[in-house]
């Protein structure tokens, strides 16, 4: 559904724009206009863009230099440079702009096919590139990817704090034993992708799976915080969710898992070895004793050094264990057990998840998105009542999806994504008190419960006026975040699947009372597509507005055949 490319015209001739808009248009393009280079610059400085029409015969055009600037600001490295020119050129060398980084030109007048074939080869280099770009950021830490698109390398450098944390599954080889291959492999998937989860959340890096282990570092990054509370912190939480899914399995009588962590900090040498199958990994001491501390810890528990402790211990509550003897390496090295955050430093005082100000500390958002969402699609889905058809849980992951993707094109930062994201899933919250005033109810709620997980003033001010806009009788839209949750909400008035999410609405409708004949609910669709309701954003416009006037076709062809009986 959310396969797509930016398209950009710069362009300043309405003609050229139109014709182009046109021949451009499919379902996973999003096309995008701009009459000026200023205003291009912004516009590719803030969103994806994918392919750009640039007109290089335009008298706004500057210099071929204006092209290396759209390059530079660009965020995505290799964005394809079209240019579009009154000359008919002998050759692709002789292309004005050729040098300074277009990839090929078209001529005015517009020939479509021709530009359908040059496009349709462009978008497959650029699904192509993302798909690598995914691959790459998988193996590879943000600086040492860096490193590769700018200099070509990533040259051997010794980090001097550096953290390693390794995870251990417990008796793995025995109960592996007993288990089906694919079904040990769809475990060992579902932990990972967990423990995946939850390094990306703490921002370190995963280094590898080795069977069962699983080895995580801080620290390469220099421009993060305090890697060592962070790498604690995942841990704490990796801990808590493997327990969690032990008291589920001994409750519904299945076979479970236990696990140990350890962790340790000290210098480290990183650096990417292999030719045809390169690898990002870390050696050093530091490698070996933090494996010892993992294989040296106990049944659920997490196993840290001293040189951890003495980063971490202002925030956590420690039990000391004693010396542990260096395999191989010979030494012995004193180890305690990480048992929780302590109470000051943890949200509801329960030891699992950091407060606003510990998360902050460590260069983390002040919000603490994930335990607030758990927790409010935990109360829409207990709390709302059952004949919301059309108002219930999948409605809202729906919207928030939807919301993710819009957020994405438009180029929201990651602070306004997670304030547009908090009203989404909390913006039909107040269903589960009132059916004709919710959006009042989801408000006050939102009032008293978001502080809880680290929101500020500000930002529970701008999420509740992301929700109002969302009532009936609200004013228009005032800002893009607004714009894109009231067409995320509306999304589906523009999808295939319309008529069948219509029909849950027209008997949730009817189950408080609202009920409509079949002509009458037919002119109420009507009515609202046609006469009240409007797409925002222009993702939504390009992407959705076709299938919305094929559902208004079908709509009126239906009222033709009754009325012909």
């Amino acid at each position: 559904m959310y396969k797509y490319i930016n398209i950009l015209i710069v362009d300043d001739n309405l003609k050229t724009q139109i014709g182009l808009k046109e021949i451009l248009y499919e379902k996973e393009t999003n096309i995008l206009i701009s009459e000026s280079y200023e205003d291009a610059l912004t516009i590719v400085s803030r969103k994806k863009i994918g392919i750009i029409f640039l007109n290089i015969d335009s008298e706004t055009y500057q210099k071929p230099t204006y092209i290396k600037k759209i390059k530079e600001v660009s965020l995505i490295k290799n964005t394809y440079i079209l240019a579009i020119t009154n000359n008919e050129y002998k050759g692709i060398k002789s292309v004005k702009g050729l040098k300074e980084g277009t990839v090929d030109y078209i001529t005015l007048p517009l020939t479509p096919n021709l530009i359908k074939t040059k496009v349709d080869v462009f978008k497959s280099l650029y699904f192509k590139d993302i798909k690598i770009n995914q691959l790459l950021q998988n193996i590879f830490p943000k600086n040492v990817l860096s490193d590769l698109n700018e200099q070509g390398r990533f040259l051997p450098r010794r980090i001097e704090n550096g953290v390693v944390l390794f995870t251990d599954f417990i008796h793995f080889s025995q109960k592996s034993k007993q288990i089906k291959p694919m079904e040990l492999l769809r475990k060992l998937e579902y932990y990972f992708n967990y423990f995946e989860k939850v390094v990306n959340r703490f921002k370190l890096e995963k280094i590898k799976t080795i069977g069962d282990s699983y080895m995580v570092i801080g620290g390469v990054n220099d421009f993060i915080k305090e890697p060592a509370i962070r790498a604690c912190l995942a841990a704490i939480e990796i801990k808590d969710f493997v327990l969690n899914e032990k008291r589920i399995a001994k409750a519904t009588k299945k076979d479970y898992w236990d696990i140990r962590i350890g962790i340790h900090s000290g210098p480290l040498v990183a650096g990417i070895i292999g030719n045809k199958k390169i690898n990002f990994d870390v050696w050093g001491d530091t490698v070996n004793i933090a494996s010892r501390a993992e294989q040296a810890s106990e049944e659920n528990e997490i196993t840290i050094t001293k040189s951890i402790v003495d980063q971490i211990g202002d925030f956590f509550e420690i039990k000391q264990r004693g010396e542990i003897e260096i395999k191989k390496r010979g030494g012995m090295i004193k180890m305690f057990f990480l048992k929780k955050i302590k109470d000051e430093h943890s949200l509801f005082n329960k030891g699992i998840t950091p407060s606003s100000s510990l998360r902050v500390m460590c260069d983390l958002p002040n919000i603490n998105l994930e335990s607030m969402r758990t927790d409010i699609l935990k109360r829409i889905k207990n709390l709302l009542p059952k004949n919301l058809l059309y108002h219930n849980i999948e409605h809202t992951l729906d919207v928030e999806k939807t919301a993710l993707f819009l957020a994405e094109i438009e180029g929201l930062n990651e602070e306004e994504t997670r304030i547009l994201q908090t009203a989404v899933l909390y913006h039909d919250y107040g269903f589960t008190q009132n059916y004709n005033d919710n959006e009042k109810h989801a408000i006050q709620y939102a009032i008293k419960n978001l502080p809880k997980y680290g929101y500020t003033q500000k930002q529970i001010q701008a999420i509740t006026e992301i929700i109002t806009v969302t009532k009936k009788d609200a004013n228009p839209p005032k800002n893009l975040l607004e714009k894109i949750i009231l067409d995320a909400d509306h999304d589906y008035l523009g999808r295939e699947d319309y008529s069948m999410i219509a029909e849950k609405l027209r008997i949730e409708l009817e189950s408080f009372g609202y009920k409509m004949s079949d002509n009458q609910w037919i002119a109420f669709q009507l009515n609202y597509l046609e006469n009240k309701h409007r797409f925002y954003t222009e993702t939504a416009k390009n992407l959705r507005i076709q299938t919305k006037k094929e559902n208004i076709k079908k709509l009126k062809q239906k009222i033709n055949n009754e009325n012909i009986y």
